[in-house]
């Protein structure tokens, strides 16, 4: 007997949601999502550029990276426990004005020690922000959708990889790196307003309190798949923060291409998201543990691949490809978490983020031991395998 049954999020009010009005909802959840994509994932693209001007080298400037990765991780729980009794409509609004007003403290951070504290405190609002929306996004529509509604979401997190974040690069490159964090504040500006015209109004969810959320604590799949997510997840973040440099430093190309790379690397994670959506509707498990080995795969590419622009393109789209287990074990999470939907759907993030620190530090402990840049793929692969023997385990105790 599986561990614990599939259970689809209650529905946000007593009438159904008017098909047309899904899609604005959706839309709505995609842009807070592109937003906080970008922010994420630009700030790591601009450390070549930030470092400098902070008097900082690039291993360092990867623990701002890791200090808006922690923020996540503390904040996804705490805040998902503190909003057990908040609308979840009302909920998502707070978390983005919470969010620009961190990125806007980013874009002003006089020097590094400020600039720890301005990106801990933009990460606070993320994961519970993704983890109330994926509720939201799975309740408007059947059971049998319901990674694919997570997924759409999620793109705007994939878009912002692709769009969002070279063009943050590039405006950080041209008018200074603070307008990459600026743009942010903008955007999450705008998401909170685009919530509150779309999102459908709801109500407290019965019996929600915040011991009813922490009782996702006490299963073992949650704690797994979040073992999951921590582990097989960081290599493509130790990958991803120095990718910049190691184009400048290894592949020897210039800053404007770094753009372009970080687009394909964007089009893989979208590809990845769309086809990792599908496949895990139909068979879940099987999905998580074929994207684990897709990703050791793919990271052990790297360091053979980056000596060449041509050869290092699409060995970067195929580890962009990885980046689908997101949506994969925000599902998975569901299915185990009971009623604890709401903080088990914001730990998934901090679970992630808790993979964007770890992943960059043993990156930058690799690079630092003169171990060469390209040495983060090897620490990648080493960290899906890690992740893969969370999923065996996981597998076990469904079987039985």
């Amino acid at each position: 007997m599986s561990a614990a049954s599939p259970i689809a999020s209650p529905q946000l009010s007593d009438d159904p949601t008017p098909v047309a009005h899904i899609g604005w909802a959706l839309l709505a959840l995609a842009i807070g999502g592109f937003a906080i994509g970008t922010t994420e994932f630009a700030a790591m693209s601009l450390v070549p550029f930030f470092a400098p001007d902070l008097g900082i080298d690039a291993p360092t400037a990867g623990h701002v990276i890791s200090a808006y990765a922690l923020g996540v991780v503390v904040g996804a729980p705490l805040l998902a426990v503190l909003g057990a009794k908040v609308p979840r409509r009302t909920l998502l609004i707070a978390l983005m004005l919470a969010f620009a007003v961190g990125n806007g403290l980013s874009a002003l951070a006089p020097n590094y020690h400020s600039m720890l504290l301005f990106r801990f405190l933009s990460g606070l609002p993320h994961g519970a922000y993704f983890g109330v929306g994926a509720l939201v996004a799975a309740s408007l529509v059947a059971p049998a959708r319901r990674a694919q509604a997570v997924s759409s979401m999620m793109l705007g997190l994939t878009v912002a990889t692709i769009i969002g974040v070279p063009l943050a690069n590039s405006l950080g490159q041209w008018a200074g790196w603070r307008w990459g964090f600026g743009v942010v504040t903008l955007l999450a500006l705008l998401t909170a307003a685009l919530v509150a015209m779309h999102a459908p109004r709801d109500r407290v969810q019965p019996g929600a309190s915040a011991m009813r959320e922490l009782g996702a604590l006490g299963r073992r799949q949650v704690w797994l798949t979040l073992g999951i997510a921590t582990i097989g997840f960081g290599g493509m973040f130790a990958v991803y923060t120095y990718l910049g440099s190691t184009l400048l430093e290894v592949t020897r190309t210039g800053p404007g291409v770094l753009p372009v790379v970080l687009s394909v690397f964007g089009m893989g994670m979208t590809a990845g998201t769309l086809v990792s959506a599908w496949a895990a509707d139909r068979t879940l498990m099987p999905t998580i543990g074929g994207l684990l080995v897709w990703s050791a795969a793919s990271l052990a590419l790297y360091p053979f691949a980056a000596g060449s622009l041509w050869t290092l393109l699409p060995v970067v789209f195929l580890i962009g490809c990885g980046g689908g287990l997101g949506t994969v074990l925000q599902s998975r999470l569901m299915d185990v978490a009971g009623e604890a939907q709401t903080l088990a759907a914001a730990l998934n993030h901090s679970a992630f983020n808790a993979a964007n620190a770890l992943g960059p530090w043993l990156g930058g402990l690799a690079i630092a031991a003169g171990h060469g840049w390209t040495s983060t793929g090897w620490v990648g692969v080493a960290l899906a395998f890690g992740g893969l023997i969370f999923w065996v385990v996981s597998l076990a105790l469904d079987r039985r």
